[in-house]
């Protein structure tokens, strides 16, 4: 623990805390707050100005990342009949009916993402208070609960993330990793900032994105200007 707090202080003495960084300035520092002997992972923390105790507050979305996330991806589709055909055809890790949901209620949690056809999900919603606090729930806001199962796993495969806003109106998203170039992660960020702001609520008044930060798996966040965000993506 003791030299994981030392590499983490060194890496902290690198961020100004008091300076908001553009967000090009931020992807260049990024691999030096990374010390980790793994690939980290890139996350984003945004707080926006939204009240998510009213529900017409509520932002929620989804969006392909154009590079997408640097992780496998393991998806389980709730199909029967052609449409299982199809999810298989497309790449589905794990695809089947009756039994897939007899397997989860034993248990077994062994996937990342849920997709299920809405004939499925009368059986499905007997899994919900297994999936639902891990997310995995299928959910049709967000594209998961679908008869289009062949490009809804193709999406979620080439880096479809979710985003939904927490009790404190933070969103908190992975876009990569350290190793991928920094116009990739750029062209991530970008894409997902566009789709948070699209999802902004009408309801929402004032400034709706107040504060940025990335940060790596194990480094400390870094604080990134909203404001030139925003010029940067009007440019």
């Amino acid at each position: 623990m003791a030299k994981r707090d030392t590499k983490y202080g060194e890496a902290k003495k690198k961020v100004d805390r008091t300076k908001k960084y553009t967000l090009e300035e931020t992807l260049h520092l990024l691999p030096e707050t990374s010390y980790a002997s793994f690939d980290e992972t890139v996350d984003v923390a945004i707080r926006l100005g939204v009240d998510p105790k009213k529900p017409d507050q509520m932002v929620r979305g989804t969006v392909v990342l154009p590079h997408g996330t640097g992780k496998e991806v393991r998806v389980l589709v709730f199909a029967q009949g052609e449409k299982e055909k199809e999810a298989r055809e497309a790449g589905a890790d794990y695809v089947g009916a009756e039994e897939l949901v007899e397997k989860i209620s034993k248990g077994w949690l062994e996937f990342d993402k849920a997709i299920a056809t809405p004939d499925m999900m009368k059986s499905v919603s007997k899994l919900g208070k297994t999936l639902g606090p891990r997310g995995l729930m299928p959910n049709p806001k967000v594209g998961t609960v679908t008869f289009e199962v062949g490009k809804a796993v193709k999406e979620i495969k080439s880096g479809k993330v979710e985003f939904k806003v927490d009790k404190a109106g933070n969103l908190h998203i992975s876009v990569g990793k350290v190793s991928f170039d920094q116009e990739k992660l750029m062209e991530n960020i970008l894409a997902l900032l566009d789709s948070v702001i699209k999802a902004k609520p009408a309801s929402s008044k004032g400034t709706y994105l107040r504060g940025l930060a990335l940060s790596t798996t194990m480094g400390p966040g870094i604080k990134v200007d909203p404001l030139a965000v925003r010029n940067l993506m009007r440019a």
